[in-house]
C-alpha cells in the first residue's frame, strides 16, 4: 500500500499510482476513504480522481468510485487480471459454511466501517449490501482490517470514539491498540461477546496484490477455548483466497509469513 503520499517531493505519478493501487482488489472507495488510505490530502485526491474519471480509468458509483472501463479493459487483456474479492466471496463462504456448519462472513474496510457478505444456513451469499455493516473496534472482522490498515485509519477510528455495545466491548484506545498488535503477530482476531452478548467470532486476513490485506474472513464459534480447528480452517481459506487474488509471486509469500 502506498502510504506516505504526503512526503515532501512526492511526484504526481506516485500519487496517481497510490490511488489506482487502492482499487487492486476490485473494491470501491469513497473520496474520503481514498484520501485516508493513500495519505493524500482530500483536495489533491479529488483533483486526481476527477482526472482519472475523465480518462475512464475510474468511474463514479453509489459508494463513490470504482474501476473504470479503460482500466477494466487493461485488467482483462493483461496477464495480471484476476478475480476480485466480490467475485470470489460467494464460493469461499459457501465452502467455509459447509465445512464449519456455522455462519461465516467476509468483510472489507469501507468508510471506517466493515461492509460484509454473510452466508448463514441455506441462504445464498450475496453481494455487499448497504445495510450490512459492522463497527471496526467491536468485531473480529473489524479488528483484522484495522490491524493491517494505515495508521491514519486507526487514528480516525479512535478519534471518532469507541461506542459500547455490551459490557465486554473494548472502549479504551490502549486496549484496542494492544489487541491490534496481537492480531498483526498472530494473523487472527477474536471477538468474545463484544458486539452481541454471547456471540463469539474468529477472523483471519485475506491479502491481495503486493500482500496488502484487502478483506477478512470470519466465522462464529461456540467459544474461544475450542476454536483451534476453526482457526486453522479460516487460515487455510484466507490463504487460498489470497492466492487467487494475488496470483503467483511475492504476495503469496507475504500471506504465508
Amino acid at each position: 500500500m502506498a502510504g506516505n503520499a504526503v512526503e515532501a517531493g512526492r511526484t504526481v505519478t506516485s500519487k496517481v499510482t497510490a490511488i489506482l493501487m487502492a482499487f487492486a482488489d476490485g473494491t470501491g472507495w469513497s473520496l474520503s476513504e481514498l484520501a485516508r488510505l493513500t495519505n493524500i490530502p482530500l483536495t489533491t485526491t479529488h483533483r486526481l480522481v476527477t482526472e482519472l474519471v475523465a480518462a475512464q480509468l475510474l468511474e463514479r458509483s453509489q459508494e463513490g468510485y470504482r474501476v473504470g472501463a479503460a482500466l477494466g479493459r487493461l485488467c482483462v487483456t493483461g496477464t495480471a487480471g484476476g478475480p476480485t474479492v466480490a467475485q470470489l466471496a460467494p464460493a469461499v463462504l459457501d465452502d467455509l459454511a459447509a465445512v464449519t456448519g456455522r455462519p461465516v462472513r467476509l468483510g472489507v474496510l469501507r468508510d471506517l466501517r466493515v461492509a460484509y457478505i454473510e452466508k448463514a444456513g441455506r441462504a445464498p451469499a450475496t453481494s455487499f449490501a448497504a445495510g450490512a455493516q459492522l463497527p471496526l473496534h467491536a468485531s473480529a472482522l473489524g479488528k483484522v482490517l484495522l490491524a493491517f490498515a494505515p495508521a491514519a485509519v486507526i487514528r480516525s477510528v479512535v478519534a471518532t470514539g469507541l461506542p459500547r455495545f455490551t459490557s465486554r466491548t473494548v472502549i479504551r484506545a490502549d486496549r484496542l491498540l494492544h489487541a491490534l498488535s496481537v492480531t498483526r503477530l498472530t494473523r487472527i482476531a477474536t471477538c468474545d461477546g463484544e458486539l452481541v452478548a454471547g456471540e463469539t467470532t474468529v477472523a483471519a486476513p485475506v491479502a491481495g496484490p503486493g500482500g496488502r490485506v484487502v478483506a477478512a474472513l470470519e466465522t462464529v464459534v461456540p467459544d474461544l477455548a475450542g476454536a483451534d480447528g476453526v482457526r486453522q480452517l479460516l487460515t487455510v481459506s484466507a490463504r487460498s483466497m489470497s492466492r487467487e487474488l494475488a496470483g503467483p509471486g511475492p504476495a503469496t509469500a507475504a500471506v504465508a509469513s
